[in-house]
């Protein structure tokens, strides 16, 4: 049974709204103040907060505040009920980190739909979290070991780049598709005050450039550049493109490759949007963990404090002092460009 905080000072909205619920099969914990619904939250982590905005003491603004920087109840979905409908209410709410909004007064149906599709949501985004990366790494394994491709990379001659070369430029026309034979490789999109997003961190087996050859313009939508000393074949978009009409097999695997890519990206978009600094440095870490070549356990990254500000849409100072307090926490070990993950459990849940 999903276990909901109810977090409402209107005794009568209270009481009606945990009966619709309670009706529904839900279990119902209730709070008459932000305050009182902060404690219950951190007792009891309940799958989905609704919560009142205007009340006296600690509003609801207040009350999502405190628990998106806590670490127990950063990732509980919560919609915010409201006797207001204006715009700037509502944005407001979305940029604390809300899942969604119910003006009173409401229709039962209204308050039930909104439950579960958020439930549903947060269901399918635990799931995504779990089985992305392994899906990715799959479908990167399964494209490069296709005769046709390895074949065509190998025939083509190789080219090595130095740490922090760039291998291309966002805008530039895509002429070449790039496998990654060794080292490892950033793609990044670069603002118009010189900021890098890094969008993606690719080892061996991985391909870059293909984008280009799939959008009208025909130019790279990101840049590229080596973490260290990369060696790539460069297959012209003539050869790739009369393989990928000769083989539905090969075709079919990039296209479940582009789908993921895709989904990633906007994974990424909306844990910048909506997630803690501290779940964004905690998820990178991860990632980067997954990624590694390094089969041993503890995990072992290389990344500069400027990348990882990048792969998580923040500062480079911020980063430091996030990597200090995991540090701190016993999470992870810091030797210059080098982190060493000692407790994935910990760090999996400072992610959630």
């Amino acid at each position: 049974m999903k276990k909901i905080l109810l977090i409402e000072d209107n005794r009568d909205v209270r009481e009606t709204t945990a009966d619709i619920l309670e009706l529904a099969d839900y279990e119902v914990i209730t709070a008459e103040s932000g305050k009182e619904g902060v404690k219950l939250a951190q007792q009891n982590r309940p799958d989905i907060i609704i919560c009142d905005i205007m009340m006296p003491g600690l509003d609801g603004y207040g009350v999502l505040h405190i628990l998106s920087k806590k670490q127990k109840t950063a990732g509980i979905p919560f919609i915010f009920l409201t006797a207001k409908s204006e715009r700037v209410d509502i944005r407001k709410g979305m940029n604390l980190g809300a899942d969604d909004y119910l003006t009173k007064p409401f229709e039962e149906t209204e308050l039930l739909d909104a439950v579960e599709t958020r439930l549903r949501k947060s269901s399918l985004g635990h799931e995504k979290n779990t089985h992305s990366l392994q899906e990715l790494e799959e479908i990167y394994q399964e494209a490069r070991e296709l005769k046709g491709l390895s074949d065509l990379s190998g025939q083509r001659k190789s080219r090595i780049f130095g740490k922090k070369a760039v291998l291309f430029m966002e805008g530039s026309i895509g002429k070449t598709l790039y496998f990654i034979q060794k080292g490892k490789v950033k793609t990044y999109k670069t603002t118009q005050d010189g900021k890098q997003l890094v969008t993606g961190i690719l080892g061996p087996g991985g391909f870059l450039g293909y984008m280009a050859f799939l959008s009208n313009e025909g130019a790279y939508t990101e840049s590229a550049a080596a973490l260290e000393e990369t060696e790539v074949s460069m297959i012209p978009k003539e050869d790739f493109f009369k393989l990928l009409y000769s083989n539905t097999e090969l075709s079919a695997k990039f296209i479940r490759l582009l789908s993921h890519n895709l989904a990633e990206k906007e994974k990424q978009l909306l844990e910048i949007a909506y997630h803690s600094v501290r779940q964004r440095v905690a998820a990178a870490l991860l990632k980067l963990a997954c990624n590694t070549e390094n089969n041993s356990s503890p995990s072992v990254i290389s990344i500069s404090q400027r990348d990882l500000a990048g792969m998580t849409g923040t500062v480079k100072e911020t980063i430091t002092r996030t990597l200090a307090d995991f540090k701190e926490e016993g999470l992870i070990h810091i030797d210059r460009m080098k982190i060493t993950i000692l407790d994935v459990k910990r760090l999996k849940k400072a992610m959630e």
